[in-house]
């Protein structure tokens, strides 16, 4: 019997655990006040907020709701974003820097009153939050971060090396009075009061683009008529307006969970170092308490090898520190990083001030996803508000260090698109193990093949539709990968993740 024993299949605890509305799709041309494209926990936050407004609310879903990355987060509910602090005061100066720190900080007060004013049964507990580290450069980082705390005035911070965890560490900064619950559960709730207050949802309801200021347009032809349009797709599907695909990077994580024992960390935890672990547990409803083991980031389509290899050094990290043999769930994330480590949250571009996009959340979209969701309700309502400025896509300068890293961001995606192009392509048809996909070649065209574990093969041309860059398979989830912005496909081609909406080219075999 090997060390440690993984799920066979990828699932994510938060969708196993609970069960989802379903909604109908869109059928027909409407009209509306405002229409949210992305029905994951910032559009349906942002429905939340504006039910109460008196407006005429739609929210439309390429797939299902909630299916998207909020059903696959590690649901930490915190101002704790890594050592980002000294980042923002090197990048923005004290006082956006702060402004960052208060945002979030009012996004988890929201979620929290919000909680408890609905009655949402989502498991909310108050945790402290570490950040640690495991050598001398990441003791470093946190005294620095250490710092910025003190210089921005964030209180009920400590440096301490009493962090609960099984396993010394060499420091850890904590800070007090953050927070975990059901992502899920949490969304559904929201999402449940915004349909009493006349908020309609749709599914299986892909929108294509965006024809006109106020004109969107769906992949099966029908168009919808809105005075504001929210785009909370995760990537922004219409990402011509702004060019987003030049201004970020998709990366993956990956998640273990699995039930443990009476005595376990009481707090939500994450290192400076890399490999990244992140670490919190979660009350289950039957009863049981899991631990959820996280890590192992890369950029999307961009990982050396097998990707099953990131569950199992996740795995033997559980098995060595926790001495844990048994899993009961793995599933990875993907999300967005903006140039300047701030979310992207407003108009799309300054000639479109009533198309509003929000993406970017560098995997802290518990607290980014409710800033954004405000940030545009307040801009339907006609609100003033005081985050905007700072979250805005459109904010001025590009600063020295943006520079770099458009550059650098841009630079790898044009070398991913020639090595696509390039690469030298040895594997058959027959090479290919059941269960598994790759890039082989097929009567001398080069062709992306999946075999299932009947035998049963499926081709598709292994160009990504979004700009063409070739994809790559993720064995870990049975998907296709684009290295180049992160769009991802099912085995069979259809569209998992943005910026793509149009699925991959499907090649007919015949043995």
């Amino acid at each position: 019997m090997p060390d440690t024993i993984l799920p066979s299949e990828s699932q994510s605890y938060w969708r196993a655990t609970n069960d989802f509305p379903m909604f109908p799709k869109l059928s027909e041309s409407i009209e509306t006040d405002v229409v949210i494209i992305g029905a994951g926990l910032t559009g349906i936050t942002a429905a939340y907020m504006l039910s109460k407004s008196g407006r005429k609310v739609m929210v439309i879903e390429g797939s299902k709701v909630l299916e998207g990355t909020t059903g696959f987060t590690t649901a930490k509910v915190t101002v704790q974003h890594g050592p980002i602090y000294q980042q923002l005061i090197n990048t923005f100066g004290d006082v956006d820097a702060r402004l960052y720190y208060e945002a979030n900080n009012e996004a988890k007060h929201f979620i929290e009153q919000t909680v408890s004013e609905l009655g949402i049964h989502c498991n909310y507990e108050k945790v402290d939050a570490f950040l640690y580290a495991d050598t001398a450069d990441g003791v470093e980082i946190l005294q620095k971060e250490m710092d910025a705390y003190i210089r921005l005035g964030i209180e009920g911070v400590t440096l301490t090396k009493d962090t609960g965890l099984p396993y010394t560490v060499k420091e850890s900064l904590k800070l007090e009075n953050q927070g975990q619950f059901h992502p899920l559960i949490y969304a559904k709730g929201l999402m449940e009061k915004a349909i009493e207050n006349g908020v309609q949802f749709f599914e299986g309801s892909r929108a294509k683009s965006i024809h006109s200021k106020n004109l969107v347009e769906m992949v099966d032809g029908n168009e919808i008529r809105a005075k504001k349009i929210l785009v909370c797709s995760h990537f922004p599907f219409n990402d011509e307006d702004g060019l987003y695909f030049t201004r970020m990077y998709s990366e993956r994580s990956y998640v273990l969970a699995t039930p443990t024992e009476a005595n376990y960390p009481k707090g939500i935890y994450i290192n400076v170092e890399k490999p990244t672990r992140s670490i919190r547990t979660a009350l289950g409803s039957d009863g049981k308490r899991y631990m959820l083991l996280g890590g192992e980031g890369h950029i999307t389509g961009r990982f050396q090898g097998d990707t099953i290899a990131n569950f199992e050094a996740l795995a033997a990290f559980g098995r060595e520190q926790f001495k844990i043999k048994r899993y009961a769930y793995r599933w990875s994330a993907q999300d967005l990083v903006t140039l300047d480590q701030i979310p992207y949250v407003g108009s799309m571009t300054s000639g479109l001030p009533d198309v509003l996009v929000a993406t970017g959340y560098a995997k802290w979209g518990m607290t980014n996803s409710t800033v954004a969701a405000k940030i545009m309700a307040d801009h339907v309502m006609g609100i003033d508000n005081r985050f905007a400025e700072l979250y805005a896509p459109t904010r001025s300068k590009m600063k020295k260090e943006d520079i770099t890293a458009f550059a650098k961001t841009n630079a790898n995606v044009a070398k991913e698109l020639i090595k696509g192009k390039t690469e030298n392509v040895k594997l058959t048809l027959e090479d290919l193990q059941t269960g598994t996909g790759d890039i082989i070649k097929l009567n001398g065209q080069k062709v992306g093949a999946y075999k299932d574990d009947a035998g049963k093969v499926y081709l598709v041309k292994p160009v990504c539709t979004h700009l063409g860059c070739d994809v790559a398979f993720n064995n870990a989830e049975s998907s296709w990968d684009c290295p180049c912005h992160g769009s991802r496909y099912t085995y069979t081609g259809e569209v998992l993740e943005g910026p793509a909406y149009e699925p991959l080219e499907k090649i007919e075999y015949t043995e």
